[in-house]
């Protein structure tokens, strides 16, 4: 069942007061985790409530707290803020059949505000996802393989622009988050595993033996090479 996720109740004022006292703190804030109602509220449209600079240092802010998970994303309600802005970057180093079997190509550095994605086609692609708000676990989700994101920049710009394989779910995951959403509302609950299990049983290419021994579905990818040794939360 598909729960609509509540507005916000946040207003514009306590936004901005929000995020100056990030910004004043001293260090990394902590990644809010699941249970914590920012996390399942939609989150408000970015409509001018920071200065452009405040902007500017929330998303430079958001991108060290990323890397320092690490994650390939980060949703600005996973820093207690309840505004429609996520930051997305994946450079890892991984080997070529990982790369080929997620569909994974590095992802550049980009920030989005009020960002809508629409699927492309009929593909899906099932993989182990983990989300750094849900530390410690991750599970089977099957998502769209390509699809189409409209996203507005931080300089006031419009981007529609396709994206495909692993690049799709890092924007499908953060979008989500914005929306009020978890990774887990879509996922194959019977796959959750700690990141312990995940390593010591299921780190394999494809799903197939988790689906098996967990007992779950396999989707349609469960021929593909879709797991690395490691699934990166996002």
């Amino acid at each position: 069942m598909t729960h609509a996720s509540p507005p916000t109740t946040y207003s514009p004022a306590r936004i901005r007061e929000t995020v100056q006292e990030l910004l004043a703190a001293e260090g990394l804030p902590p990644i809010v985790q699941a249970g914590h109602p920012v996390l399942r509220q939609h989150a408000a449209p970015f409509e001018g409530q920071l200065e452009p600079d405040e902007l500017t240092q929330l998303i430079v802010l958001m991108r060290k707290v990323m890397h320092a998970a690490p994650g390939v994303g980060l949703a600005a309600p996973q820093l207690g803020v309840p505004l429609q802005l996520a930051v997305l970057e994946d450079q890892f180093e991984i080997d070529e059949a990982t790369a080929a079997a997620r569909g994974r190509a590095p992802l550049e550095f980009f920030a989005m505000l009020n960002p809508s994605y629409s699927r492309l086609g009929n593909g899906t692609a099932a993989f182990f996802e983990g989300c750094l708000s849900l530390s410690g676990l991750q599970a089977v989700v099957e998502r769209p393989e390509s699809v189409r994101l409209e996203y507005e920049t931080p300089d006031g710009g419009h981007v529609t622009k396709d994206f495909s394989g692993w690049q799709a779910r890092i924007v499908q995951h953060e979008t989500d988050h914005l929306h009020g959403r978890l990774y887990i509302d879509r996922a194959e609950l019977r796959s959750l595993s700690t990141n312990s299990e995940y390593a010591a049983r299921w780190a394999e290419p494809g799903i197939g033996s988790a689906s098996r021994e967990l007992g779950f579905p396999a989707g349609a990818q469960a021929g593909r090479e879709a797991e690395a040794d490691q699934a990166e939360a996002v």
